[in-house]
């Protein structure tokens, strides 16, 4: 998928409002896919991307949470921790599908599928330009913003 055009697709946002990736053209996106709201790592994560917000709108880019649970979740998380950016509800999967992030994982020696925790970043042109997959969660949005800067 890296150096191609992402397909375009639609998810329930907070806010009341649809995602249609083909309504951001001309912008750089950061799409972040987490595992579950209210979670710690997410909680940082979310938190760490929310205290840059102001400089990655400065370098033109715009961020965009995604997780499998509901807009009335994101809506919750958001308002709590007052997260300057949307969070997409992807329950059936689609935008997860389409970037892979859907994995086998070991959580207190089960087995359950979920989200690898991944961020992908998007040209002004919708072109997948850089991908994290495993992430780890400190310094991860640091990062993030570094790479938007070169763009």
């Amino acid at each position: 998928m890296l150096g191609k055009p992402v397909k375009d697709f639609s998810l329930p946002s907070t806010g009341g409002a649809t995602f249609k990736l083909s309504e951001h053209k001309g912008k750089k996106l950061v799409l972040y896919f987490y595992p579950k709201d209210n979670t710690p790592g997410c909680t940082t994560e979310g938190v760490q991307f929310a205290e840059l917000h102001k400089q990655f709108l400065k370098a033109g880019c715009e961020i965009f949470g995604l997780s499998r649970d509901s807009v009335r979740s994101h809506e919750n998380f958001k308002a709590k921790f007052a997260f300057p950016f949307e969070l997409l509800s992807d329950a059936e999967e689609a935008a997860c599908a389409q970037f892979g992030v859907i994995k086998m994982k070991n959580m207190y020696g089960k087995k359950v599928r979920g989200i690898e925790r991944s961020t992908f970043v998007l040209d002004g042109k919708g072109v997948l330009v850089r991908e994290w997959r495993g992430v780890k969660v400190p310094g991860h949005a640091e990062e993030v913003l570094s790479f938007v800067k070169t763009l």
